[in-house]
């Protein structure tokens, strides 16, 4: 049960990460929201694990380098999600990218959920109304792309990198990467209210959860942990509606339980061949991410 409750606390964090980044993305735009939140986190994992770049092998190294990178698409694409969508649906958009690992792992069972996946993105998008932002939608579904690219890339970073070094340098490392996009456009707009802020919503997400997750995956195995996992767009409809006054019609909640219950379904029939130890990092993206 120890293992449960960490992840459970760790999801409610990351949801609670992402709606407090609706302020920062009112003043300093989804780009400057994700900057500012990857800078403070890569400042505080760093100081934390100080890791040392010696241990690190050539290829260890250049896959972190490229986790980083993927990190900042996701974490530049869902604040780009969250500011045109309700976080429910762009929560719930960015899970089919996971969604479609678990599936191309699984067998035929596995991919019988993407049907059902399918048929929630529909409810949840509702084309016959024409209302919702394609742009909102295509930024869910590119922090989607690049959080199942996460997942390929941190069980590499795990097999190849010992303990936490792995993301105390490839968060450092998004943050260059959102510097280097965002920085230009938000750096005049930032104020040292706003700037605390964001040290706050960092600790709310990635560093606190990702903590939470690294200990709750010591007690549990990677099919349990993807189950639970698929609960993350059920965590961010309550909280847009509690925290952000979101409230989604019938269509949209039907969409977030047929995604759901893709995930739990395909992560129940997915088989991962790597040990649980490569993985530490898997949970972010929706912490991460988000």
């Amino acid at each position: 049960m120890r293992g449960v409750s960490l992840a459970l606390v760790s999801m409610l964090f990351a949801q609670l990460g992402l709606a407090s980044s609706v302020g920062l993305i009112d003043d300093l735009g989804p780009a400057g929201a994700a900057w500012v939140r990857l800078c403070w986190a890569g400042l505080i994992v760093l100081a934390l694990v100080r890791p040392r770049l010696t241990r690190f092998t050539r290829a260890g190294l250049l896959s972190t380098v490229l986790l980083g990178v993927v990190t900042a698409g996701i974490t530049m694409t869902f604040m780009g999600a969250v500011a045109r969508l309700p976080l429910g649906t762009a929560s719930s958009l960015e899970f089919l990218g996971p969604l479609g690992v678990a599936v191309w792992r699984g067998g035929r069972t596995a991919k019988l959920w993407a049907l059902v996946a399918g048929g929630g993105v529909v409810l949840l998008t509702s084309p016959w109304r024409g209302d919702i932002d394609p742009v909102g939608v295509a930024f869910a579904l590119a922090a989607g792309l690049c959080w199942a690219a996460y997942i390929l890339l941190t069980q590499r970073v795990g097999d190849q990198v010992p303990g936490l070094a792995g993301i105390a340098v490839s968060l450092p490392v998004a943050a260059l990467v959102a510097t280097v996009v965002a920085a230009p456009a938000a750096a005049p707009e930032l104020t040292w209210p706003l700037i605390l802020t964001a040290l706050g919503v960092a600790v709310l997400l990635p560093v606190v959860p990702f903590l939470l997750e690294f200990v709750a995956l010591r007690h549990l195995d990677t099919a349990a942990f993807g189950i639970l996992m698929a609960l993350e767009p059920v965590y961010a409809l309550v909280i847009g509606v509690l925290v952000l006054g979101q409230r989604p019609g019938w269509s949209a909640a039907a969409g977030v339980a047929c995604v759901v219950a893709a995930g739990i379904g395909a992560a129940r029939a997915a088989r991962r061949p790597a040990p649980v130890e490569s993985i530490v990092a898997d949970p972010v993206p929706a912490g991460v991410a988000g």
